[in-house]
């Protein structure tokens, strides 16, 4: 409990110390995780080293996304691709409706990518359509945002809940058909609804400097096509999702099944569809090589401070399981008698908040509570796959990359973060356990 304490005296201090006395978040988020890792008893010389290998590991992923992501979303604005996506969405959903549109767009988008993926590739679509409908960015932007988040957590194939489905024993059809089931009316209470709630109450201040490189210019008076806009900036949608569809199908020894894998993997398809729009929304656009390059080195210098935030949350989550945090929370709440499916839902949410990654929480909580599961009658393991998934999206604390990403891309300051993005992930999260305990009744 005293470990319990600390960390939540971490996140207070990190907010004052970012809100009030405006010192840059990467060094209140580097000191922090130092000092908590001493307080916590951690060797000295270990301190560093653990806060480095969790900067490490999330950049090395995150940061070649959100590099490609923001190249891909820039030939996207400047070819005037985006403008023809936005005119196409609003006038087929119509002004008052462009953010059920962008719920919709999110959840098709991200059943096979990470949410990181799904954010930077839709992001300028937003950014765009917001201003081009005259729409607040928070009304567009965070319905997107909570159905790739619904999408990250709940529905296979992604990674996490493929562990929870495996480590559970769960049918994967039946998983999938009530994630959707369940999922839509989370996204919608969690999306539009509340997007419009809280695209009421806060308003950016300032500046927004990665909105401006997107929607500053005036769009081309010729655009490109709707079907071949559309399909460069989903072809890394389409490469990962037949690269995990291959996994099942193709034997993994063969020349087309490690092509397919090959390709399939986030930074390849990344990759791929980014050259593809050097020449789709480039050059066939009659823009030079020399224009091309001078459009991918401008638009990389506002993610500098993403990608350190997007790293420091890293560490800060590496230096909580290191220092024993997150195990103490953890063994704290197995102490405690309540239902299995209320149970995987809390052990999810806490190591959640201690570690920041959604991933971690969700197949750490399945790997404690499968065994329990196993020797318990009349629980659904298709459920808990989906109450485990809605815990590990609690809070969408400060120590979890996304909080950042997000904080930054749409130009918010920490607390207006807390007050928009924390209290759509934990209302997801909620939604999700209350909707799996009432599924509970008619399903064993």
């Amino acid at each position: 409990m005293i470990l319990s304490d600390m960390s939540q005296g971490s996140y207070h201090q990190m907010n004052s110390l970012i809100a009030r006395f405006r010192i840059n978040p990467f060094i209140v988020l580097f000191s922090v995780s130092i000092l908590l890792a001493l307080v916590a008893g951690m060797p000295a010389d270990k301190v560093v080293g653990s806060f480095e290998a969790g900067a490490g590991h999330v950049l090395g992923h995150v940061g070649t996304v959100i590099a490609l992501g923001t190249m891909l979303g820039k030939m996207l604005a400047e070819s005037g691709g985006a403008d023809r996506i936005a005119l196409t969405i609003s006038n087929i959903s119509g002004r008052r409706h462009v953010d059920w549109a962008m719920m919709l767009i999110g959840l098709l988008v991200g059943l096979p990518v990470f949410f990181e993926v799904g954010f930077v590739l839709l992001i300028p679509l937003a950014f765009v359509l917001a201003d081009r409908t005259d729409t607040p960015l928070l009304r567009v932007a965070l319905p997107m945002g909570a159905a790739l988040s619904i999408t990250h957590a709940l529905i296979p194939p992604h990674p996490a809940a493929l562990l929870a489905l495996s480590a559970y024993h769960a049918n994967i059809g039946l998983t999938i058909l009530l994630g959707v089931l369940i999922g839509t009316p989370i996204a919608v209470i969690a999306g539009p609804l509340f997007g419009r709630f809280a695209a009421a109450r806060v308003v950016p201040i300032g500046v927004n400097p990665l909105a401006q490189q997107f929607v500053n210019s005036e769009p081309p008076a010729s655009l490109p096509g709707f079907g071949i806009t559309v399909f460069t900036i989903l072809s890394p949608v389409f490469l990962m999702l037949a690269g995990s569809m291959s996994q099942g199908i193709i034997a993994p020894d063969t020349t087309l099944g490690a092509i397919l894998r090959f390709v399939g993997n986030t930074d390849i398809a990344l990759l791929l569809a980014t050259v593809l729009s050097f020449y789709v929304l480039g050059q066939a656009r009659g823009f030079s090589r020399e224009t091309i390059l001078r459009f991918t080195n401008e638009c990389l210098g506002p993610t500098a401070l993403i990608m350190l935030l997007v790293g420091a949350g890293g560490g800060f989550g590496r230096v909580l399981v290191d220092s024993g945090v997150s195990k103490s929370i953890t063994d704290a709440a197995l102490g405690a008698h309540v239902p299995l499916l209320v149970l995987a839902w809390m052990l999810a949410a806490i190591v959640r908040v201690a570690c920041g990654s959604s991933t971690v929480a969700m197949a750490t909580a399945s790997g404690i509570v499968a065994p329990i599961l196993a020797r318990s009658t009349g629980v659904s393991p298709e459920l808990m796959v989906l109450v485990t998934g809605a815990g590990s999206v609690t809070f969408g604390p400060m120590n979890d990359a996304g909080f950042w990403q997000l904080k930054e891309y749409l130009g918010l300051t920490v607390p207006q973060t807390l007050k928009t993005w924390s209290v759509l992930e934990t209302l997801i999260a909620v939604c999700g356990l209350v909707f799996g305990l009432i599924a509970s009744i008619f399903i064993h």
